[in-house]
């Protein structure tokens, strides 16, 4: 175990070395509920958060300021088990602008409820810490290669795949820090093994040719011909579909009905009235839960 650590470790740390900085992050930190605590901690612990997200170089692809993928990420402190050891939940979400266009697109909008850690001011928080005692960095470098991979994915087919890889490993290492979130095969599919897991298996193929197709040949065509990148959003719903049909409660079906649901119903809207209503029974089924956005649909 010790050596398999040991190799991670040193893999992300190499993998990191190179100097990209891909991320404009902005994270915050919400202490309302324990007002006791010491605020300066929670400055702190933004501050030095902030600085990993943006300064780190997580993959070695370079990037203009321009090109930065932009991300926020909100922990809400919901309570201070010890002077050290904080409970909380950690809201995720990126966006991406759409080509020759002024409109964005969100990529992930993601809500972690199982997020617990222990921070101490002054600590390094970097990639060389992630340890099997460090869950903060863990869960922050986590999301920060999930944000990187479905940015990637969305530009190029199966872009995303090395560091939706580096986020696996992350969670696989993250086993013996016996906390909530890193439970494999809970049967659940709502915490971050099982979305790393669903990135990575076979059975998720499908979600890497929809989400390329949506954006990349969907998305990115609407300026230039509205009609025609409609058409293709459509056509990658098959893809959709087969996604479904393999694993329904897959979490990569969460993300695309908080992110993708309300703009596929927006860009339908001006279907023709056959493909609408194959749209909406489509979408239906697949977010039947959503009924109150798939019904605008008309």
């Amino acid at each position: 175990m010790l050596r398999l650590t040991l190799f991670i470790i040193s893999a992300i740390i190499s993998f990191a070395d190179i100097e990209a900085q891909e991320l404009n992050a902005k994270l915050t930190i919400n202490s309302s509920k324990v007002p006791a605590a010491n605020q300066n901690l929670f400055s702190a612990m933004e501050s030095s958060l902030n600085q990993l997200l943006n300064d780190q170089a997580w993959t070695n692809t370079s990037f203009n300021i321009n090109e930065r993928i932009d991300c926020s990420v909100n922990i809400s402190i919901s309570e201070m088990t010890s002077d050290n050891s904080f409970v909380a939940e950690m809201q995720v979400t990126s966006r991406r602008p759409v080509y020759n266009s002024t409109y964005i697109t969100t990529l992930i909008n993601y809500r972690d409820t199982k997020f617990e850690f222990n921070y101490t001011p002054g600590e390094s928080l970097d990639l060389s810490n992630i340890t099997l005692s460090n869950n903060l960095v863990a869960v922050i470098s986590f999301y920060a290669y999930v944000v990187i991979g479905l940015d990637f994915d969305s530009f190029s087919l199966n872009g995303g795949a090395p560091y939706f890889a580096r986020a696996m490993e992350i969670a696989n290492m993250a086993q013996s820090l016996n906390t909530k979130g890193w439970e494999p095969f809970s049967g659940k599919n709502d915490n971050r093994y099982d979305l790393a897991v669903a990135f990575t298996d076979e059975s998720s193929k499908a979600f890497h040719s929809f989400w390329y197709n949506y954006h990349r040949n969907g998305l990115d065509e609407m300026a230039a011909n509205a009609s025609r990148g409609r058409i293709r959003i459509i056509e990658a719903m098959a893809d959709l579909q087969k996604l479904y049909d393999s694993r329904p409660s897959s979490p990569l079906l969460l993300i695309i009905g908080e992110t993708k649901l309300d703009e596929i119903v927006r860009i339908c809207s001006q279907a023709t009235a056959e493909e609408k209503q194959a749209v909406k029974k489509q979408l239906n089924q697949i977010f039947p839960t959503k009924g109150y956005l798939i019904n605008n649909l008309k």
